[in-house]
């Protein structure tokens, strides 16, 4: 079983977020990144899916040099070995075409990404790479289990849940349920070190779009508090002031 987990670099949930050149550009500086929790959990159960069965497991990110010590973490977690595409993600589509084009040689029996990133939370890149490939997609999942070139895997709908089987190749997206994220150990992160992190380059499609300028939300104001005795004021304040009904 060869897996392909597909990583994204994501600044921390905690980092203070802050632009530079007229907003035109993240500031990088003092930021902590880490792998994106939802790749994570793709790359755990892939993992999971391997050890008992045999296989390899390759993590993939579109991505420039400063990210290659994130991606070291994935490796010390127990991939086989790393890919980074040497190229700025500048959006969905331009990423899932550089790592469509890697999977063409890969020969890879299924594709493991996370539900979505974190900072931008498009969840497009795992429907755009199944559809670059021509493979199906099973979206959100959180069971995922292999027998043979069989994949099964289960996942919340309205009122309910849905079981669904399909024969690789196959794109998977992972969900908050499907396991819980391993902890590099000491051996691990040692070998990690020596694993193979190839770079190789971009392909120069689908770079439809740019980013324009960033804002920020508007800064909070302060706290009106209401006197529990005077529901008609706000009352009014809801519906006249913050049209909220």
């Amino acid at each position: 079983m060869k897996i392909l987990v597909c990583v994204s670099v994501v600044p921390d949930t905690t980092t203070k977020i802050t632009f530079t050149d007229g907003n035109t550009q993240f500031n990088k500086t003092g930021v902590q990144f880490i792998i994106n929790p939802y790749d994570e959990l793709a790359l755990t159960r892939a993992l999971d899916i391997t050890e008992p069965i045999g296989g390899t497991v390759t993590v993939i990110t579109v991505g420039e040099a400063d990210t290659e010590p994130v991606i070291r973490k994935a490796l010390a977690m127990g991939a086989t070995d790393a890919i980074r595409v040497d190229a700025n993600p500048s959006n969905g589509m331009y990423v899932a075409a550089q790592i469509a084009e890697q999977a063409k040689s890969g020969e890879y029996d299924m594709i493991l990404t996370g539900r979505e990133s974190i900072d931008y939370n498009g969840g497009q890149v795992q429907g755009l790479i199944a559809e670059m490939l021509n493979w199906p997609l099973i979206n959100v999942v959180m069971e995922l289990d292999v027998t043979d070139k069989k994949v099964t895997a289960v996942r919340d709908i309205d009122g309910g849940r849905e079981t669904i089987s399909v024969n690789t190749p196959v794109v998977v997206s992972a969900q908050k349920d499907l396991c819980e994220p391993r902890i590099p150990n000491m051996r691990g992160i040692m070998m990690a070190r020596s694993k193979p992190l190839n770079v190789v380059s971009a392909e120069d499609k689908y770079n439809y779009t740019s980013v324009n300028k960033y804002d920020l939300p508007p800064a909070k104001s302060g706290v009106k508090m209401i006197d529990a005795a005077n529901a008609e004021e706000l009352i009014d304040l809801l519906h006249n002031t913050e049209k909220l009904f």
